[in-house]
């Protein structure tokens, strides 16, 4: 009963066979081995275009890297209010890029185009002192287990566009996101206006592999530069396009979201059912935020449940009272049907 988080799941064991059989032998270095340019091109395959990727360590890296590479002097980017960017990462694409990051607002974790534009009207492009925007970025899917539709996500490019925004997307939980709108990449991405996107692979399976993916490769010119300045140019990178090579093949990466999703589905209809505990909003991926009794959260976590209190977010109605919890529960391909029985079983 395991819900704290998808990173606390380990390596799907193909990955671990690939990671395994490509550790032998000799390979070129730094990404320049024949295994590297086999998964870029899967890459220019699934985004059904010719990309610019880089193979980072975490998504943090990616995130601050890719914020990086369309910097400007007293630059602003424009994110959720809980973005991971500006919640979970200590400062580091700000760090990274030098950017500040400025928090939008908008219901269901979501940054809505009007918010948006009126929190681009703060930031004259004229006005030295106060900065000029730089981008915008997004989380797909969000912090809180939602995902922004595709006419969502194309019309906050086209606020971004409006502005000659570049528009960055988070995609920790691409796959989660992608399966749950019955998507694929580019529908998702380049075809909604989106220009670069961090494409993770350590949330749903992977042991330590993330992308950082350009549509347009003349925008990634200086990327090279500014990984390995951040010190994200493995060297042995061949063990992060192992993983990429077995993630990405046959449709494992879409098998393993499916799987969770449908995990935290099940978890949905259990709160649903439940006399104790109900949901604090609906999602669509595999995070699921439930509030219940305090007791119920002692006495499941007492019983071997392991998940997380989480604050309540800014504009949710019909919230935790005083005796009660917000919890967030997190699916992952090694859940099972088992771990979310037990777990309902709990709540009664």
């Amino acid at each position: 009963m395991i819900f704290t988080s998808d990173n606390w799941a380990g390596a799907h064991p193909a990955i671990s066979e690939a990671l395994t059989r490509h550790a032998t032998g000799f390979s070129a270095a730094y990404g320049t081995g024949d295994l590297d340019r086999q998964v870029e091109a899967t890459f220019n395959q699934i985004f059904e275009r010719e990309v610019a990727v880089f193979f980072v360590g975490t998504g943090t890296a990616a995130n601050s890297i890719g914020l990086a590479s369309v910097a400007k002097p007293g630059g602003v980017a424009f994110c959720h209010n809980q973005a991971h960017v500006i919640e979970d990462e200590c400062g580091a694409p700000e760090f990274f890029s030098q950017l500040r990051l400025a928090p939008v607002d908008g219901p269901h974790g979501k940054m809505t185009p009007e918010n948006l534009r009126a929190q681009i009207a703060r930031y004259p492009a004229q006005f030295v002192h106060h900065g000029q925007p730089a981008a915008v970025t997004i989380t797909q899917a969000t912090e809180i287990g939602t995902v922004y539709s595709h006419d969502e996500i194309g019309a906050i490019s086209a606020v971004a566009k409006e502005k000659n925004l570049p528009l960055h997307m988070d995609g920790a939980r691409f796959a989660n996101a992608m399966v749950a709108l019955n998507s694929t990449p580019a529908k998702m991405t380049v075809d909604r206006g989106v220009d670069i996107v961090s494409f993770g692979g350590t949330k749903n399976g992977c042991w330590c592999a993330e992308a950082l993916v350009f549509f347009n490769p003349e925008m990634a010119r200086q990327v090279p530069f500014i990984r390995k300045r951040g010190a994200h140019l493995f060297s042995k990178s061949r063990f992060i396009a192992a993983q990429f090579a077995a993630y990405l093949e046959n449709g494992l990466w879409l098998e393993l979201a499916s799987h969770s999703n449908a995990m935290a589905s099940r978890l949905r209809e259990a709160i649903t059912a439940s006399s104790k505990a109900r949901l604090a909003w609906d999602g669509q991926t595999n995070e699921v935020f439930a509030i219940l009794p305090t007791a119920t959260s002692t006495a499941a976590q007492d019983k071997g449940a392991r998940f997380y209190d989480w604050p309540v977010p800014k504009g949710v109605e019909n919230g935790p009272g005083p005796d009660e919890t917000l919890i967030r529960l997190v699916t992952s391909f090694a859940t099972s049907e088992t771990d979310v029985d037990r777990f309902a079983e709990l709540l009664g």
